[in-house]
Order: C-alpha cells, then sequence, then structure tokens
C-alpha cells in the first residue's frame, strides 16, 4: 500500500534493480586457483576480505593483492580477479530502470549499495549495454556507494550520513532492500522500507507509486 507521506525513495543495488548471484563469485576464484569452492568461502570469510574492499579499507590494488596471498596464487593477473569479482553480477532489466525514470518524475531518488569499485565500473557497463544509459548516477539524485562512504549496511550511521547529506526527513523516505538486517536497521531510524523477497520485484512492490 502507498504511503501518501514519501517523498524519496531509497534503493538497493544488488537484487533489487541488479540481478546478481553471489555463489558464483567463490566458484569463480575456486576455478582460477585449482580450490574447493568450500575452501574458497572460508578463506574470505575468515580473512573479512568482502569487508575490507566494500569499506574502502582495501582498494583496488590491495584487493586483488590480498586474493592473490590468501588463495596462494601470485600469477593471478588483474583481469583474472576482476572478472571472478564480477561474475557474481548477472543482468539489469530495462524495465526497473523505466521504472526509476518514472518514480523520478515524483520522487526524489537515491542509491546506497555495499560495494566495490570494481563491481560499479562492471554495473555501469551491464547499465548501458542493457539500456545505453551510461552510469547508475544518471538515475538517482544521488549515488551512496559504501566504499567511498567508509561504512556499510546495517550499520546505522550509513542511514544517518544519507538523512544527512540529502537532508531527507526519514518519515517521507522509503528504503527497499533484499536484506533483512539492512531493512532492520533502517527502520529503526524511522525510515518506511520494504523488504524485497523474490519472486516479487520493484515492479511488483512499487506499481502503487509509479501512477
Amino acid at each position: 500500500m502507498k504511503n501518501e507521506k514519501i517523498k524519496n525513495i531509497i534503493f538497493d543495488l544488488g537484487d533489487v534493480i541488479l540481478n546478481i548471484d553471489v555463489p558464483i563469485a567463490s566458484r569463480s576464484f575456486a576455478e582460477l586457483s585449482g580450490k574447493e569452492q568450500s575452501e574458497i568461502l572460508t578463506i574470505f570469510q575468515e580473512n573479512d576480505i568482502f569487508r575490507q574492499f566494500e569499506t574502502g579499507e582495501l582498494d583496488e590494488e590491495g584487493f586483488r593483492n590480498f586474493v592473490r596471498r590468501i588463495i596462494g596464487f601470485n600469477d593471478l593477473s588483474d583481469d583474472a580477479i576482476d572478472t571472478a569479482w564480477n561474475s557474481l553480477l548477472l543482468d539489469l532489466p530495462p524495465e526497473r530502470v523505466e521504472l526509476l525514470q518514472k518514480l523520478r518524475m515524483n520522487y526524489r531518488l537515491f542509491l546506497l549499495s555495499n560495494t566495490s569499485s570494481i563491481h560499479i565500473l562492471q554495473v555501469n557497463k551491464i547499465l548501458e549495454a542493457s539500456t545505453g544509459i551510461e552510469k547508475l548516477q544518471d538515475l538517482f539524485d544521488t549515488v551512496f556507494l559504501s566504499y567511498e562512504m567508509k561504512l556499510m549496511k546495517p550499520d546505522p550511521r550509513i542511514y544517518q550520513k544519507v538523512l544527512e547529506q540529502a537532508g531527507l526527513n526519514a518519515e517521507e523516505t522509503l528504503f527497499l532492500d533484499d536484506n533483512a538486517a539492512n531493512i532492520e536497521s533502517a527502520s529503526k531510524l524511522g525510515i518506511d522500507t520494504i523488504h524485497v523477497q523474490k519472486p516479487l520485484t520493484i515492479l511488483d512492490y512499487l506499481k502503487d507509486y509509479a501512477v
């Protein structure tokens, strides 16, 4: 049901706008290294590599070197690592972009994503190939990215920072994310939320807002 107070809509990226499959990345790294996928997952989790990269603690070079070291494969090229890392990024349905463009006529739109610089570069390529639009910034008033903000969802500080920097009132703001912890954290700050769950998509959840 439409909340008539809403003036601003904040979107997550992965599995909200862009389809993703996170396990594919660990499978890709397993194939590169000759290790089992479960071993790669354990190595990455124990070394906290994704959080470090997506909060900007590691830059691109640092991430790639870290990957080489922890999987024990020093000869991996930058391209091979980037391709494996980007393999979790699938497709961006054009109808979701059309919805964003329609919504933007009546609402301020924002993106808030836990992501990395390597992923964003690839997402923009997928976006352009799918719609002809060159970059995510062309679809939103402001794009907030975890690696630039040095914070990740569900840390409440990242939502507070978005509200402050964009000049938003929580009760006038709607946030869509596929992660329950992210939704809960935003909701505690008074932000209206929608937990996006497959097989439904933003086309279903926001149909009343796009009228």
